[in-house]
């Protein structure tokens, strides 16, 4: 019998001896600093690391990483609901929707600078939560400078807190930002669970953002007035659309809503919504024209080559198998074994006990995440982290789900503090580039840094009442705290108004 051809890749095995954790982390720290300094484009950076990486295992004694692996770390979940998420903004798009309710709140807002950028705000959070910050801030940045333009108000009283609001906002969700999507594909948690946990802490950061605001840009606001002329108020293009697109997301809504108890993945709902979507936008389409070349190219095509953003698809592809090799290589393994040193070294130099170690645990990982969130790109970190916080809910007791918010929290928060610390800042401040209007690293970091410390330390009494307590009360600690800073918001109000 003529044996079957062994398949090379399986034949090597990764190699876990010191030399080739130490190759990867020199990887991961360059890749790190480099993404960090711009100087190239990320997908070029991430994709060289990966190369490298492969060329280092199949050319040398090292193993780090063979195709195998790299195949088994791609997390396809995570790929195709970003993927269908920004196929289903899409088709919105077109509808005119997004522009509709920007005009909706001007003019809600009557002309007031104060009640404006606080309407503006609060929307772009709430948009934020449920389509991606990115796609956000692409719609609401340049009405913001226009509207500024208008009211003879300096742009960055508006757009500043726009974009942290967008950060904040993305928090609250499963969807909103990259790394709670990582994180919700990696552990487990629903779309439910991250809204019902992470709500609370960014409504009491969002009144806090609300408020610097107001104190920050006082004069700048006091000086603004009213345009001459009535803004007009955007139309709806396509309502047949837009009614099919809002009932077809209110079910996709749902299938996030119920994937916990069903436990399909959240990628399937957002899949099938996309697809759906995709087919009404071009039966609508086919009802009012006849098909033509242009047709093939108006709906599908459209969504494909615009609005599905490959490279960041492909930044995340290369980034698990970066990510694949620190894990197959045994680095994950001897940093999580550090930090349950560290972790033990403090339990026992302080007499702490379960609970105790669990909270600080949670507040390492919390106060490390938004630093370096707001200095290195936070989803690199958040997929080396990964199995790290994996490591240690397997070895502490308690709600150690606390451990997966400490890291979305400090993740998402910590990116307001630079203007290099999210993709949504690097978004705001390149078109406000292009309409005229320049921020500077150092203006947005002396408003980003304080929101970033405030929301930092919400998140921090949130996991001590969370830890401690239980998530019921950490909740309503955050309850009660909204409604402490709710009646602070009148007296702000008129010292900033006057």
């Amino acid at each position: 019998m003529i044996p079957l051809p062994v398949e090379p890749d399986v034949a090597i095995a990764p190699t876990r001896d010191p030399v080739s954790q130490a190759i990867v982390a020199v990887v991961l720290i360059v890749l790190f600093v480099t993404l960090s300094l711009e100087k190239a484009h990320r997908v070029l950076v991430v994709t060289a690391a990966a190369a490298l990486l492969l060329l280092v295992s199949y050319a040398t004694p090292y193993h780090l990483v063979t195709f195998e692996v790299a195949k088994e770390s791609i997390d396809f979940n995570v790929l195709v609901l970003l993927m269908s998420m920004m196929a289903i903004v899409g088709v919105i798009r077109p509808t005119g929707a997004f522009e509709w309710a920007v005009g909706r709140l001007i003019r809600t807002a009557g002309g007031s600078p104060h009640r404006l950028v606080g309407l503006l705000a609060g929307f772009t959070a709430v948009v934020s939560a449920f389509a991606d910050n990115v796609t956000t801030v692409i719609f609401v940045v340049p009405l913001a400078v226009q509207l500024a333009l208008r009211l003879g108000l300096a742009a960055p009283a508006l757009l500043l807190p726009v974009v942290m609001a967008s950060n904040i906002g993305g928090t609250a969700t499963l969807i909103g930002d990259p790394p709670n999507i990582l994180i919700g594909s990696e552990s487990g948690l629903s779309f439910l669970d991250f809204l019902t946990a992470l709500t609370p802490p960014v409504l009491v950061i969002m009144l806090g953002l609300d408020l610097a605001t107001r104190w920050k840009f006082r004069s700048e606001l006091a000086a603004a007035h009213p345009p001459s002329t009535p803004v007009a108020e955007p139309r709806i293009a396509d309502r047949p659309l837009l009614r099919a697109s809002l009932l077809i997301s209110g079910l996709v809504l749902v299938g996030f809503l119920t994937h916990g108890i069903t436990g399909v993945p959240a990628a399937l709902p957002a899949g099938l919504g996309a697809v759906a979507l995709l087919v009404v936008q071009d039966v609508l389409y086919l009802r009012r024209r006849e098909p033509t070349l242009a047709e093939r190219s108006h709906g599908v095509l459209r969504v494909i080559e615009r609005d599905i953003e490959w490279p960041t698809l492909a930044f995340f592809t290369f980034l698990f198998v970066v990510v694949g090799a620190a894990v197959a290589t045994g680095l994950i393994d001897q940093i999580a074994a550090w930090l349950h040193q560290l972790i033990g070294a403090t339990e026992r130099g302080l007499g702490l006990g379960p609970s105790g170690t669990l909270l600080f645990a949670a507040l390492l990982v919390l106060w490390t995440s938004g630093v370096l969130s707001a200095l290195i790109d936070n989803i690199p970190f958040v997929v080396v982290m990964l199995p790290v916080i994996g490591s240690l809910t397997a070895s502490l007791e308690g709600p150690v789900t606390a451990l997966w918010w400490a890291l979305a929290l400090g993740a998402c928060l910590g990116g307001n503090g630079t203007v290099i610390g999210a993709s949504a800042n690097v978004t705001t401040v390149g078109l406000a580039e292009r309409s005229g209007v320049r921020i500077e690293f150092g203006e947005f970091a002396r408003f980003g840094v304080p929101i970033a410390v405030w929301s930092l330390l919400v998140a921090s009494g949130y996991l001590v009442v969370y830890v401690k307590v239980g998530a019921m009360a950490a909740a309503l600690s955050m309850l009660a705290l909204l409604l402490l800073g709710l009646g602070v918001v009148p007296a702000v109000r008129r010292r900033t108004a006057g």
